[in-house]
C-alpha cells in the first residue's frame, strides 16, 4: 500500500468484495505488491499515486491489515471510527484491522506509510506490541526525542525492506520481522504512555477473550458461553477483563456490538432489521431497545445524524 493520496481519486488497497463488512468495503493486504511477497510494505506517501483505483478517497472502508502513517506535513484530517483526527507534521496515525476509516479529499498526505499483514509477526510479538489494543488512541504525538527514535527505526526498516540483494529471502523476512518489532515496540510504548491512566499489557486470559469476542460478537453475547468455550470460570474472566479494560465482560461485548452497529448504520444502507441481525439481534425491536439503551438514540435517529 504505497503512496497514499486523496487527490489521486482513490484510497485503499486490494480488491475485497465488501461482504465481510456487510456492505462496507474491506480491502485486503496486497501481498503481491510487497517486495519478495513478505507481509509488510513501507513507502512514501505522495500526491501522485493512490491505493486503489476504484475506491473514492472520501468513501469509508475497512482494511484487514495494520497501517501506520508518519506525517512530514500537516495538518491532515482523517476519520477513524466516527472520530475526525487532525495530524500535524511529526504525528503518527495507527489504523488497525477492521476499523472503518476514510481519507480527507482536501488534504495532502505526505510522509511514510507502513503496512503489516496480521500474520507476518509471531503471536508473542503481536501481544508485546499491542497490535490489537483498540482501546489505545489512533493518533499519536511523539516528543522530539521519541520522534527521532521512531524515524531512525523506520528508516532502518525501510533500508532493510528495499535490500533484497544481500540476503536470501528467508533471512530477509527474518530481518524485517526483527526491525518491524523494534519499531512497533517503540510505537506501542508511545501509545500506552499517551493514554491517561493507561493499564498494563493485558494478560493471556483477556487476550483470548478479546479474540473470541471479535470472532463471535455477531452471534454470541453471553459471558458464560465465552467463559465455557475458553475453559475459564466466569469469575476469572471478570477479573481479567476488568484488569485490562476497567469494564465487565458483558460491557466489553456490548461495546463491540454497538460499535459494529454504528458502523453499519452510518456507512451502509442496510435496513435497520438487517443491521440488527448482523450484530446478533434477529428481532428488530430488541435491537432498537439495545441500541437506545447504550447510545441514548434510536437506530433511526443515529442514522439520520449528519456526518
Amino acid at each position: 500500500m504505497a503512496d497514499i493520496t486523496p487527490q489521486g481519486g482513490a484510497a485503499g488497497v486490494g480488491g475485497g468484495d465488501g461482504t465481510a463488512g456487510h456492505g462496507i468495503r474491506t480491502l485486503p493486504f496486497p501481498t503481491e505488491l510487497a517486495v519478495g511477497g513478505v507481509g509488510m510494505r513501507i513507502a512514501r506517501m505522495d500526491a501522485d499515486r493512490a491505493w486503489h483505483s476504484d475506491v473514492p478517497p472520501d468513501r469509508v472502508h475497512r482494511i484487514d491489515f495494520h497501517v501506520v502513517l508518519l506525517f512530514t506535513e500537516g495538518p491532515v484530517r482523517h476519520m477513524v471510527d466516527f472520530t475526525e483526527y487532525e495530524a500535524a507534521a511529526g504525528d503518527l496515525l495507527w489504523i488497525r484491522p477492521g476499523q472503518v476509516h476514510r481519507f480527507s479529499r482536501d488534504c495532502v498526505y505526505r510522509g511514510t506509510v507502513l503496512t503489516m499483514q496480521p500474520g507476518f509477526l509471531p503471536r508473542a510479538t503481536v501481544e508485546a506490541t499491542g497490535l490489537y489494543r483498540y482501546d489505545l488512541p489512533p493518533l499519536l504525538h511523539p516528543d522530539a526525542a521519541q520522534l527521532e527514535a521512531l524515524r531512525a527505526a523506520l528508516e532502518q526498516l525501510r533500508r532493510e525492506y528495499e535490500d533484497t540483494a544481500t540476503l536470501p529471502p528467508s533471512l530477509h523476512a527474518a530481518v524485517l520481522r526483527h526491525g518491524l518489532t523494534a519499531f512497533l515496540l517503540r510505537l506501542a510504548h508511545l501509545a500506552v504512555s499517551s493514554t491517561p491512566g493507561s493499564r498494563q499489557q493485558p494478560d493471556n486470559t483477556f487476550t483470548l477473550f478479546r479474540d473470541a469476542v471479535e470472532r463471535g460478537f455477531a452471534t454470541n453475547h453471553s459471558v458464560s458461553a465465552y467463559a465455557d468455550a475458553l475453559g475459564y470460570s466466569r469469575r476469572t474472566l471478570v477479573r481479567a477483563v476488568r484488569a485490562a479494560t476497567g469494564e465487565t465482560p458483558k460491557g466489553f461485548i456490548d461495546k463491540r456490538v454497538v460499535l459494529e452497529a454504528k458502523r453499519l448504520l452510518a456507512h451502509t444502507e442496510l435496513p435497520i432489521g438487517r443491521v440488527g441481525a448482523a450484530v446478533g439481534f434477529p428481532d428488530a425491536a430488541n435491537f432498537s431497545k439495545f441500541f437506545q439503551l447504550h447510545t441514548g438514540r434510536t437506530p433511526v435517529a443515529f442514522r439520520a445524524e449528519p456526518r
